[in-house]
């Protein structure tokens, strides 16, 4: 027993912990222990183990290390190095707290409670809504992808009587592949190969008008992105990295820069319409996808992402909503290749992607309807994100208005 002791952090059943360490301290990772095993255990010496005297509730105790305004006061008080910064011992016994006698504690405790249950009750019905809108954007791309979103050019024709006149998906792909070649340049690599035609035979059933084409069929470039290391100077070009996608957008807040002169640009600069591939990630998160809509300009992008630009007749964002839909990710868990605990989907694999185009007129119309419905489901998840900080703040508020002012120290 001694020698445990001398490694973890000696508690019982009543006692109250508190990390003391950065960054669990701010998080307010802290307990009332019960239930114990024999009602004694050890843990972390990252923790404060808190024994309450008769004088003082545990969870009133607990309820008190829990206000914002104390844990923020203790971390101005840490010491030690920048990312391993404790909050000191002799800071925490010299704290003073407000003292009511134990039964107006324990009326507090109960009021306390009685408010957190129903904000509880609050947070888990937003958390419902959450994953219940989460499910519908899986819903839409799906729909999206299988033809059931919006009316397919072969309905319209026949609403319109037009005897199934109308440029199908094959008609469009076979224009993509001419403009492809007449703009083959060559590259130093021989003769221009025409791209392998995808494989069909265990695709699903398409919807009238549509068919199946390869990414690089429909391509003009796919590229991996630069391995130069980044820093942090805003002065230079921005470099998107796997970080920055965030379910099928680009979030901006956490970038890495490269010089203005780095002698990979401007050949791996992004322009508007760009598509950008997360190849190397975990196994949950490989394969996301985003579209560059051109700012900000010049960007460019790190070697774990693969750029594909598109030529005309094939709308990126369709791309994309494939890749990120569930079908998108039935693929990726096919072709996916395990490195050391990091998933990996390369460039080859990317472009033998069997992609289902419909006709251009069809893609804009799916992708101005998806456009619409993702813009309201990010107006809904913006009032739930706004609703939970409420409920941080409310938290927070019941605390401070529940302890009393009444002085004394924790013994």
């Amino acid at each position: 027993m001694a020698e445990v002791r001398k490694g973890y952090t000696p508690f019982r059943d009543g006692d109250v912990i508190f990390a003391k360490v950065t960054p669990c301290m701010e998080n307010g990772k802290a307990a009332v222990m019960k239930g114990l095993t024999n009602g004694v255990g050890f843990g972390s010496t990252e923790f404060f183990a808190l024994r309450p005297s008769a004088r003082i509730d545990a969870n009133y105790l607990l309820h008190f290390l829990l206000q914002r305004s104390f844990r923020q006061q203790a971390a101005r008080n840490m010491t030690g190095a920048v990312g391993l910064r404790r909050v000191p011992k002799s800071y925490l016994e010299q704290q003073q707290i407000p003292l009511p006698p134990i039964d107006q504690q324990q009326r507090i405790v109960a009021a306390i409670e009685k408010q957190f249950t129903r904000l509880e009750a609050g947070v888990a019905a937003l958390r419902r809504v959450q994953a219940n809108l989460k499910r519908y954007r899986a819903a839409v791309l799906k729909a999206a992808c299988e033809g059931r979103l919006v009316p397919t050019e072969a309905d319209l024709c026949k609403t319109r009587n037009q005897k199934g006149e109308f440029e199908t998906g094959e008609a469009l792909l076979a224009c993509i592949l001419t403009e492809r070649r007449a703009n083959w340049k060559g590259k130093g690599r021989g003769q221009y190969q025409e791209p392998a035609t995808p494989v069909t035979t265990q695709l699903g059933r398409l919807p009238e008008g549509w068919t199946w084409a390869t990414v690089e069929q429909l391509s003009t470039r796919v590229q991996y992105g630069s391995s130069e290391k980044t820093n942090g100077d805003s002065t230079g070009v921005p470099v998107l990295r796997m970080g920055n996608i965030q379910d099928g957008m680009f979030d901006f807040d956490s970038l890495k820069y490269l010089p203005n002169a780095h002698d990979e640009f401007p050949e791996l600069l992004l322009a508007k319409g760009d598509l950008l591939f997360n190849r190397t990630n975990s196994a949950e998160l490989v394969g996301k996808t985003a579209v560059f809509k051109g700012a900000p300009d010049p960007c460019s992008f790190a070697s774990y992402l693969i750029r594909v630009r598109f030529g005309e007749g094939c709308i990126p964002d369709f791309v994309s909503y494939f890749i990120n839909s569930i079908l998108g990710r039935a693929w990726i868990a096919g072709v996916v290749s395990q490195q050391v605990g990091q998933a990996n989907v390369n460039g080859t694999k990317l472009q033998a992607l069997a992609i289902p185009l419909p006709p251009f007129a069809e893609q804009q119309r799916i992708v101005a309807e998806v456009e619409r419905r993702l813009s309201v489901i990010e107006e809904v998840e913006a009032v739930i994100a706004a609703n939970l900080q409420r409920v941080d703040r409310l938290r927070q508020s019941i605390l401070k208005q529940a302890i009393s002012t009444t002085d004394a120290k924790f013994s």
